[in-house]
């Protein structure tokens, strides 16, 4: 019996590879994702084979992150419940789908994870495997009542590592929860629990890993382009730059300037509201800045018709259907609707705040002699055609005011 699983070192994974390992009499091939968490993985190896392990893959999927799963996001325009830019949910998707190559590589029948039986992450995990290898077994200890037995609380689980000799860095008392990648950072859980605590005053200052906060961000504001092409951005600051590249950047901008900090109560897919913190610099660079690139690129119809779409769409990658077939439809759809989506945007970067600055296009659809309060030197534009126009609009709110006046001084006089 050969089994993978995703493995970061840290505490909850290395107990789990050596549980999993035990209960199942089983092979342990380890995986850990590089996705920009920029975490120091140098002796991981070591340590999963001293855990229990056969192998280790360790795979950078930090480009393939950013060009085929932030990007495409980024175009839809997507954000849960207005509020949540997807850090967490976009990034599981692409572990999944690395999880089920590597299955298969190692011709394994079981994937395993631990993600708990209250959270997001097991359904994003399994229903990835159930679309890409229907096959494929599944293993979540977190759901199995003798694991939670056994380990009730994590000192629990640092005892059992000093008694198999696992090597962790762990302490019994942990104030959050923290995931990272290159999207973003999340915050839950601990200290977290308590929604009238407010993650933004200067006792939780060390809390926050990628930006400063908005009152220690410089007094002057800094001017920032992007370039895009086709609704994907190409460049900032006049370079080109990849996909990757253009996260890395974006995220010491904001970062330096403490833009991206967002704190909310979410509704989970399993039911229950969780409370997060969350850091999404270039994100939320990013996401403002294509908004602001559509608005003079894109049709009205087309814009209206997307933004539709937009929780639906937003709610298929948080619930994990990204690799479901009206997800893709979705896709299709959008990147049809960006094929127009080009020029340059001007950001200026102030103390949290992402202020426009500027817009331009080769293919705009703004025109200012159409718009403009003065004379229309296109004569494109016929006031006196608006008065037809709000007439015909208007014609069933005539309709309908006269029906119930008609029916009310009729009730009156019974």
């Amino acid at each position: 019996m050969k089994i993978v699983l995703a493995y970061s070192g840290g505490l909850d994974t290395s107990v789990l590879l050596s549980w999993i390992k035990e209960k199942y009499n089983a092979e342990m091939v380890a995986f850990c994702a590089d996705i920009g968490q920029e975490e120091e993985l140098k002796g991981l190896d070591k340590k999963a084979m001293k855990t229990g392990a056969s192998k280790l893959y360790i795979d950078d999927l930090s480009a393939e992150f950013a060009s085929d799963f932030i990007f495409p996001m980024m175009q839809a325009g997507a954000i849960y419940e207005n509020q949540y830019f997807l850090g967490t949910s976009i990034a599981r998707p692409l572990i999944a789908k690395r999880m089920v190559e590597i299955a298969r590589i190692e011709k394994a029948d079981y994937i395993a994870h631990g993600a708990t039986g209250k959270g997001n992450d097991q359904v994003r995990f399994e229903l990835t495997a159930a679309a890409l290898a229907p096959e494929l077994q599944i293993i979540a200890p977190w759901r199995d009542e003798s694991f939670r037995s056994q380990f009730p609380g994590r000192a629990e689980m640092i005892q059992y590592c000093a008694d198999k000799k696992i090597p962790v860095e762990a302490s019994a008392k942990k104030p959050y929860s923290m995931d990272r990648n290159l999207l973003h950072i999340s915050y839950e859980a601990g200290i977290l629990e308590d929604p009238w605590l407010d993650s933004s005053a200067p006792e939780h200052k060390a809390m926050f890993k990628l930006s400063v906060s908005p009152e220690d961000a410089p007094n002057k504001p800094e001017y920032v382009t992007l370039d895009f092409i086709k609704g994907n951005c190409t460049g900032v600051n006049g370079k080109n730059l990849s996909p990757l590249e253009v996260m890395r950047t974006l995220n010491k901008l904001g970062g330096k300037h403490g833009v991206g900090r967002v704190d909310l109560v979410e509704n989970r897919f399993v039911g229950m509201k969780s409370r997060g913190v969350y850091e999404t610099p270039g994100g939320s660079i990013l996401h403002f800045a294509h908004r602001q690139m559509e608005s003079i690129t894109m049709d009205r119809e087309v814009m209206h018709l997307r933004d539709s779409l937009i929780p639906k769409y937003s709610t298929l990658v948080y619930n994990g259907f990204w690799f479901a077939p009206e997800r893709l439809a979705l896709q299709a759809l959008v990147t049809e609707s960006q094929k127009n989506v080009t020029g340059t945007i001007r950001l200026k970067l102030y103390k949290g705040n992402i202020i426009t600055a500027g817009r331009k296009s080769p293919v705009s659809l703004y025109n200012p002699q159409i718009a403009t309060m003065e004379a229309d030197p296109t004569k494109a534009y016929n006031q006196d055609d608006a008065t037809g126009f709000i007439r015909l609009n208007g014609l069933r709110l005539k309709v309908e005011a006269q029906v119930h006046r008609t029916a009310g001084k009729k009730s009156k006089k019974k």
